[in-house]
């Protein structure tokens, strides 16, 4: 899952006479401007106009299509725009970066001469112990970091992460949370792809985990459930989405807080925004936002198409330029910052794999944005009081 939903979309449009390009960082509008972010309102970026962040975001420097070139201009950003950073990985090759981007002084480095290359998956966090990931996590649980940042390969993250921060009290599973862009607010898509063989009760967990996110993150007071199926009615879909019915149905277990669950929702209505946020397992929600991605790189061709392929069609996408460009920043994975792996004693961003400067800028404001609003204190209080283990059973 290197690239997210939102990457298939960039329409190229006539660009002004004498404008140049936009380089600025849509996230950091919202802290110093409180502009609309994509023409929705963005509660996300708000928590860090109240006073400087303390504890610094680790940024993986090594990790991503990109790196670290790209990945150290990011942080760059995020620095100049009030966020404290530290960049994990080999001082060698970050410091004639930093340099570069006018800020060797102002950005630290965490020795890691090891990484895990795109290509590698789970197995590489427990061959390469000292890989730029794994410090990066390590700051986090020895409490000099308050949240990781990484563009690196998502089985490679998540598998690290899980194995150097251990699970919040309660915690089965973490889940990955993606954000699909509906209107008037994003809708939370979890799991993506961190658990693909869940039991049913961990779906519950997921749900608990989404609602968190959508509060801190969205300033959604009481965020919707839907639990993605083949059907609208209850009793449609696999023996997991049925027993996971069931339980989102019923009060939460263990003293959890109430979850606002409106049913069973479709593929259709992925991008309806029926509800906030959407609750599947991770090998179903993988496949789905990769439909969904080629889905839309499908119809942006043709629609790019269409606006080019004659004279009047390119006079009025002129005349709509506006609208287009919002539509497209809407669209951009720039603007999003990646996705939010939850249910671990810190907070982890994952950037999407082909991330340059500033989707890498945006998703250390999102990092620090759910410290600030400690997502893992908020999660812990959902699921409810801590307990012993208890057996469950497979679907």
């Amino acid at each position: 899952m290197r690239s997210a939903f939102h990457q298939s979309l960039r329409i190229s449009l006539p660009a002004r006479a004498g404008a140049g390009a936009d380089t600025r960082v849509p996230a950091m509008r919202g802290i110093s401007g409180g502009e609309k972010l994509g023409g929705m309102r963005d509660p996300v970026m708000q928590p860090l106009r109240d006073g400087p962040q303390q504890v610094p975001i680790a940024v993986d420097a090594m990790g991503g299509d990109h790196a670290p070139d790209e990945i150290v201009a990011g942080a760059v950003l995020a620095a100049r725009d009030g966020i404290s950073v530290l960049l994990t990985g080999r001082p060698g090759v970050l410091r004639p970066l930093l340099a570069r981007n006018g800020a060797l002084a102002d950005i630290k480095i965490v020795p890691a001469e090891d990484s895990i290359a795109m290509h590698e998956g789970a197995l590489a966090s427990w061959r390469r112990p000292r890989s730029s990931i794994a410090v990066a996590c390590q700051l986090v649980r020895r409490g000099l970091a308050a949240a990781v940042v990484s563009a690196g390969s998502t089985g490679g993250v998540v598998s690290t992460a899980r194995l150097r921060l251990r699970p919040l009290p309660g915690t089965l599973r973490p889940a990955l949370a993606v954000v699909l862009p509906t209107r008037p607010e994003p809708t939370l898509l979890l799991d993506a792809g961190a658990i693909a063989d869940p039991k049913p009760e961990m779906l519950i967990q997921f749900a608990q985990l989404g609602v968190a996110y959508a509060q801190t993150g969205y300033g959604i007071e009481e965020p919707r459930v839907g639990l993605l199926t083949i059907g609208a009615e209850p009793g449609k879909g696999n023996k997991l989405a049925r027993r996971a019915h069931e339980l989102l149905d019923g009060e939460p277990p263990h003293g959890g807080l109430p979850i606002s669950f409106v049913g069973n929702v479709e593929g259709g209505d992925l991008l309806a925004g029926k509800v906030d946020v959407i609750v599947t397992d991770g090998f179903t929600g993988n496949v789905a936002l990769k439909t969904l991605e080629g889905a839309v790189s499908y119809a942006t061709q043709q629609f790019r198409e269409t606006l080019t392929g004659s004279r009047s069609a390119r006079a009025g996408a002129l005349l709509q330029r506006r609208g287009l460009r919002e539509l497209a920043e809407r669209m951009d994975t720039e603007t999003y910052g990646g996705a939010a792996l939850l249910g671990l004693e810190g907070t982890v961003v994952i950037a999407h794999g082909a991330a340059k400067a500033r989707g890498v800028a945006a998703a250390c404001v999102l990092a620090a944005n759910l410290a600030r609003g400690q997502i893992t204190e908020k999660i812990t209080e959902r699921l409810g009081p801590q307990r012993g283990g208890h057996f469950l059973r497979r679907p």
